[in-house]
């Protein structure tokens, strides 16, 4: 036998660099929240109360913050004055606060507000919402965003327990990634608890005009009134993923899983905010077809919250585990067909990925590389289905009933902890590889992991039904008229192969004639839409320019916008057009996306 696969020159306790914290000198252990909302003045003010553990008697503790105004800081129940000062600013980080402790200390309290543009924050006018009549707020602190709204050590690697009392106007609900009400308040006071260890990017909250409604016995859905009743006919199905993926993989862990579906600027499809995922408006396409998202979020309740990827380097243990995860419970509740059309259109993205960012890029590896730059530059399909078929090819490999087993056993001995790429090989040679040369050689770990591209021994599955939706484009570009190709009964899926199944550049008559038949342009499905858009900005057709100035003013999320911004800057009318559109389009984006399109219009 020869010597099992060994990390590439990484360290299996590797420091964060996105955070200046020291947790290995003095780490937090719960932070409560004491929060007023003001909506007038975009400021969220008050103050954080965080427990802490001195493992060094270091004479300091040091947080992360970002654009924080702090007004005192105190240590020990009695509230005593501490001395505090701030690091140099670095881009992206922030500043480091340093808190300058007494001896036994293991409380301080941090007196402080928000800025009105804190990044992690959205502010959102009545008219930026879908019922038209209050505004509302939602956080974002994935990646290191949560240091712009809390003082906290604002690395995945570090887990604490929390709490907060939030006060917002009384006519607003407000929630947390934590135990939550399902009722409004008429004073605008709620408490909230979070017993189960977290890290800082889960910290969420959301204030707005919402309602509840119950699935079954630890599952519902929040929601603006009038998109409730939507929500709830696509939502239905969520009680019994929630028990199916408890059968993969161990008894869900966090008692309750919701989900609150937010107005159409959240800049993701969703966010596994613990107990409360948080959902954008896209995925309600009124068939059901999109709720994969919600089996991927469910998924991040044990890849990501449960075991957490120690630095943003290890992004890809927590997305491609989640993107594996999500196939396995779309397979168990509708079948291996369905299961397939997610993979190959999943494999088709991977590929198109790969093309964009070169397939010797470093960016393509697994494992990344990230110090001195934004982890959001890590947030793309590498981390996700690369690392999900790297997880299917191991599958491939040992067999599903043994991986299971393996899985079943690093979530459960794992539970609440963080796990680095190195620690992770190790674990995988000692429970699953056993040593044994012929296992390691078909897996390819460090290819992988380590290595550029799409491995030779990737797993691959065809799906019958994306073949022939394929044929029926290729029918099309051979000189069938739209009236007569095979569309009868297709699912979102089918009608994203057959868009991605056409060449870019069709004449503007082959747009209209497919336009005329299908009424892509109206469509009231986002992934169409996104899809559609891109061939009709490639072949300049004018007729769908005022709905995708529509599409472009009205949905925030980055997967859908990022693509058209980028066919349109590839020419100077095309430019021209996204510039104007833009102008009016940005207060209605996120940070993160604002700052993804404002380079793409520099």
């Amino acid at each position: 036998m020869s010597q099992p696969t060994q990390p590439q020159n990484i360290d299996h306790n590797e420091p964060d660099v996105h955070s200046f914290a020291k947790p290995e000198e003095a780490i937090i252990t719960h932070i409560h929240l004491n929060l007023n909302v003001d909506f007038d003045k975009h400021l969220l003010m008050g103050f954080a109360k965080i427990n802490f553990k001195n493992l060094t008697g270091a004479d300091r503790l040091i947080l992360d913050t970002r654009d924080l105004e702090i007004s005192r800081i105190t240590q020990g129940d009695d509230e005593r004055d501490v001395k505090f000062t701030f690091g140099d600013e670095v881009k992206f980080l922030g500043k480091a606060l340093n808190i300058f402790v007494d001896k036994g200390v293991s409380l301080v309290t941090i007196y402080y507000k928000t800025a009105p543009d804190a990044a992690a924050l959205m502010w959102l006018t009545p008219e930026q919402t879908a019922g038209k009549q209050f505004p509302f707020m939602f956080s974002q602190s994935q990646a290191i965003l949560a240091r712009t709204w809390v003082p906290c050590q604002d690395g995945p690697g570090v887990k604490f327990t929390y709490s907060a009392d939030i006060t917002c106007p009384s006519n607003l609900m407000a929630l947390m990634s934590a135990e939550n009400d399902t009722l409004v308040h008429k004073d605008g006071k709620y408490h909230f608890n979070m017993p189960q260890p977290i890290s800082s990017y889960l910290m969420a909250i959301a204030v707005g005009d919402v309602r509840f409604h119950a699935f079954g016995k630890n599952t519902g859905v929040y929601a603006e009134p009038v998109m409730l009743e939507r929500c709830i006919y696509e939502f239905e199905d969520m009680q019994k993923m929630v028990d199916a993926a408890g059968e993969l993989y161990g008894e869900y862990a966090w008692g309750r899983y919701d989900v609150i579906v937010l107005p159409p600027s959240f800049p993701f499809g969703g966010m596994e905010n613990p107990r409360l995922t948080f959902a954008t408006p896209t995925i309600i396409a009124g068939d059901r077809s999109l709720v994969a998202l919600v089996a991927h979020e469910l998924a991040h309740s044990w890849s990501g919250n449960l075991v957490t990827n120690a630095t943003w380097n290890d992004f890809w243990l927590n997305e491609g585990f989640t993107m594996y995860f999500e196939n396995r419970i779309m397979e168990k509740l509708y079948g291996s067909d369905y299961a397939d059309i997610l993979d190959v259109l999943g494999f088709n993205e991977l590929e198109s990925t790969v093309k964009e960012l070169g397939d010797t890029s470093a960016d393509t590896h697994l494992y990344l590389q990230l110090k001195d730059r934004d982890p959001d530059d890590g947030m793309n399909d590498i981390a996700y289905i690369k690392g999900q078929f790297f997880l299917k090819t191991i599958e491939s490999v040992v067999g599903r009933e043994k991986m299971d087993v393996f899985l079943k056993k690093y979530f459960s001995e794992h539970a609440f902890q963080s796990m680095n790429t190195a620690k992770f090989i190790a674990y995988l040679n000692e429970n699953l590889i056993h040593g044994d040369t012929a296992v390691a050689n078909k897996i390819k770990m460090n290819d992988w992991i380590f290595g550029p591209g799409i491995p030779s021994n990737s797993f691959r599955v065809n799906s019958v039904l994306l073949e022939k939706a394929a044929s029926q484009a290729k029918a099309f570009m051979a000189g069938a008229l739209p009236k007569e190709l095979e569309t009868k009964g297709w699912s979102t899926h089918e009608w994203l192969q057959f868009l991605r199944s056409l060449p870019e550049g069709l004449s503007k008559d082959q747009i209209a004639a497919l336009d005329k038949k299908f009424h892509f342009t109206n469509s009231g499905n986002c992934e169409i839409l996104c899809d559609w858009f891109q061939h009709t900005i490639a072949s300049s057709y004018l007729p769908a320019e005022a709905q995708l100035e529509l599409f472009l003013t009205n949905v925030g999320r980055r997967k859908f916008i990022v693509p058209l911004y980028k066919a349109l800057v590839k020419t100077q009318e095309g430019k021209a057009f996204a510039t104007k559109v833009y102008a009016h389009a940005r207060v209605g984006y996120h940070s993160v996306a604002q700052q993804t399109i404002d380079d793409l219009l520099k």
